[in-house]
């Protein structure tokens, strides 16, 4: 059979694995670009998709279809309560699926098409509902639904990302060249923002923006899960016993570890996306500030990826992450002394955090990846679904409880959409700008310091494996 890609490749010395001589090599073989552009395509869409509804649809929510903040709140929040049966159980299944496709490929190509369906319908309400319980509800169904088509794409998807190489390298770049479409695919909203901030018709030109990226996202989905390969020495060894899969989880100290710091940033990050929109048009004093605001955070972390794949190719990936986050943690908390008319210093800040989350972005999940071969080591499994699952569901939960608080907040401290907010709106919204990211990217780093799995430590990890994994 042909070498997967990513696997070993010569020179090689032998050791005995009962009475099988096999060849442990002494480097992977680098992955094809080809194959992670091929794996990072549908990123482009998701990047558009996710982004646009975190950052936009709370406001687009109370601000053009008239629905209470504090609904909406409820709304995300118990749409990551809903994550926490529909990742694990797409996690699992995908580690357990048994196909001629792979145990990948049949769950990428399945979840193409509702995700485009999903996602337009949560941006096109019918006219008929009205502003009212039915309309919510609507919205309600259509989030949970959305998200819920995501992760049938997502975990297996993420999963695969893990399977494609076993270089402690590599897995950077698949991960960097993926963030990057991800990337291209984020910055297009802060267009769509931008024009939808002085549009006329504003529910009208979001349903535009919505069919397209659907089109969009659900053709590269499709395109990646046909054509996509999977390594065949990975077949079969998903967990048999998912509560027991899922309880190692918690029981692997790198991945317990990490799942709470990534938690902890990601709290951050949500309390930022959801936020921004209202302190541009309060704090700032102009609306059509926030896309340049933003936009100029993702592009600085789009540009950023390749010095950070570079910095990953030659330091430890712990002491850059922590490097990272403290710039993050300190930037994003500066926000809160900034006043009305302060636009050109919020950009320098917003680009600042924005080359330490392009790191972020690269070395989180090339770490994650990292800690599942660890996982290998003591259980002799491979259950990447199970493991992207955990940390899909730290996200989102995370950004369930970031967009809960923004919308309570505002609620509590007597917001109006659309009028002169009075200053206990204003002192909530810095709080959720500036406070919350300096609390949590700060006990991010406290509790990181802890991380014990380094590159010499993967090495070793990585040489034992290769004497035990079946030989195809």
């Amino acid at each position: 059979m042909k070498p997967a890609a990513g696997a070993w490749t010569a020179p090689a010395v032998a050791v005995a694995r009962e009475d099988v001589a096999v060849p442990i090599p002494s480097r992977p073989a680098r992955l094809p670009t080809a194959t992670i552009l091929l794996f990072s395509a549908p990123a482009l869409g998701q990047g558009f998709m996710f982004l646009f509804t975190g950052m936009y649809l709370l406001k687009f929510s109370t601000d053009v279809l008239h629905i209470a903040p504090g609904v909406m709140g409820v709304i995300f929040f118990a749409s990551r309560l809903w994550d926490a049966v529909s990742d694990p159980l797409a996690g699992y299944l995908s580690d357990r699926t048994r196909s001629r496709l792979g145990r990948r490929r049949p769950w990428l190509i399945a979840g193409a098409v509702p995700v485009g369906i999903v996602f337009y319908a949560m941006w096109a309400p019918p006219l008929a509902l009205g502003p009212g319980d039915a309309l919510s509800l609507w919205m309600g169904a259509a989030i949970i639904l959305f998200y819920t088509g995501m992760t049938v794409f997502n975990m297996p998807h993420d999963s695969l990302a893990a399977e494609l190489t076993d270089s402690y390298r590599d897995r950077n770049r698949i991960f960097g060249i993926r963030r990057a479409f991800f990337g291209v695919g984020s910055v297009l909203v802060f267009a769509a923002v931008a024009w939808l901030s002085s549009s006329d018709e504003p529910r009208r030109d979001a349903q535009a923006f919505a069919a397209a990226a659907a089109v969009v996202t659900a053709a590269s989905m499709l395109l990646t899960g046909v054509l996509i390969r999977e390594r065949p020495e990975f077949q079969g060894r998903g967990a048999r016993r998912p509560f027991k899969a899922f309880a190692e989880v918690l029981q692997n100290p790198h991945a317990r570890l990490l799942l709470g710091v990534f938690f902890l940033q990601q709290v951050g990050v949500g309390a930022v996306t959801f936020m921004a929109a209202y302190y541009a048009q309060y704090i700032l004093g102009d609306p059509k500030a926030f896309a340049p605001m933003m936009g100029s955070l993702f592009v600085v972390s789009l540009l950023s990826i390749p010095a950070w794949i570079w910095l990953g190719d030659r330091f430890d990936k712990k002491s850059l992450i922590l490097a990272a986050m403290c710039i993050v943690g300190c930037a994003l908390f500066s926000l809160g002394f900034l006043r009305e008319g302060d636009r050109l210093l919020v950009y320098a800040v917003a680009m600042i955090a924005g080359v330490a989350i392009g790191g972020l972005d690269v070395l989180f999940p090339s770490m994650q990846a990292d800690v599942i071969d660890f996982d290998e080591l003591r259980s002799d499994e491979r259950k990447e679904g199970v493991y992207f699952a955990a940390w899909a569901f730290a996200a989102k939960t995370a950004l369930g409880i970031s967009g809960m608080l923004a919308g309570l907040a505002l609620g509590a401290t007597g917001y109006v959409a659309g009028d002169v907010q009075p200053e206990s709106v204003r002192f909530a919204i810095r709080a959720m700008m500036s406070g919350v990211p300096l609390v949590t990217y700060g006990a991010g780093i406290l509790l990181f310091r802890r991380f014990a799995l380094t590159r010499e430590a993967h090495a070793e990890i990585q040489r034992t494996l290769a004497g035990r994994r079946p030989v195809r």
